[in-house]
């Protein structure tokens, strides 16, 4: 009797041991199941990660066309992010601020999508189409013209557009210096003038020559040979009527003594 009872004893606690080795199976088995769930989440995050940005450039951007226009229309086929539009130049909207109109229009732009993938098949799906999908709209007779830029990221564009602002500035300085030198060179000459004037006036010194003379044209040449031709013979001519005059009074005195 006693050897049984110590062997129920022995057998209960083993049941225990069961219970505590289910408990613990199904414990490592939540850690297992959590663990896969955190590299699903990984991996999940991974591939969010791997999303790169692609940059659609449009060549042709009509009047009135306005940044919220180009979000408007290509947000229907991708999550669009940064749009620039390139303005025009100043002396263009000068001249036509001086015609009348204050409208501001842009030349060229870049569009910014969030996946490359949607960004290359809107390029190809839009390119050479209208604008506008309503006939009612302005933009329905505009058409895209659009272009995938390979390997081009929006730092490539914020460094162009930098340099093509040093560009420009440097541009300004050297017609600013250039105007400057002008305007010296202009004040100067109006102050020797001035005093070139003054001396003149006052007639106190006489004007210096420059130290050299100036060649006769062949005209000047032929004229003053001519000159001098008609000077010999209007010398010889005068020589024939004083020796013709000189003998008409001889004959005549010769004459006279005979009569």
């Amino acid at each position: 009797m006693a050897d049984q009872g110590v062997e129920k004893c022995q057998e209960t606690p083993k049941a225990e041991d069961l219970v505590v080795d289910t408990e613990e199976e199904e414990a490592v088995t939540d850690q297992k199941e959590e663990g896969s769930e955190v590299q699903l989440d990984l991996s999940t995050e991974d591939g969010a990660k791997k999303v790169v940005p692609g940059i659609i450039y449009l060549g042709h951007i009509p009047p009135r066309f306005r940044p919220r226009h180009v979000r408007n229309l290509l947000s229907v086929h991708g999550e669009v992010g940064r749009i620039f539009l390139q303005p025009e130049e100043r002396f263009i909207r000068k001249k036509k601020k001086k015609a009348g109109s204050n409208a501001k229009n842009f030349t060229e732009g870049w569009v910014e999508f969030r996946d490359k993938r949607v960004a290359k098949v809107v390029a190809a799906s839009l390119h050479n189409t209208p604008m506008g999908v309503r006939k009612r709209s302005r933009f329905h007779y505009d058409l895209w013209n659009m272009k995938y830029l390979h390997r081009f990221k929006w730092t490539h564009l914020s460094e162009r557009l930098a340099y093509e602002r040093q560009v420009r500035q440097q541009r300004m300085r050297a017609e600013v210096s250039l105007a400057k030198r002008e305007t010296n060179f202009y004040l100067q000459n109006v102050e020797k003038s001035k005093r070139f004037s003054e001396k003149g006036s006052r007639g106190g010194q006489e004007e210096k020559s420059w130290g050299f003379v100036q060649r006769q044209t062949e005209e000047e040449i032929q004229t003053s040979k001519g000159n001098k031709r008609l000077k010999k013979q209007l010398a010889r001519a005068a020589e024939i009527q004083q020796k013709s005059q000189s003998n008409s009074s001889l004959l005549s005195k010769i004459f006279n003594i005979q009569q």
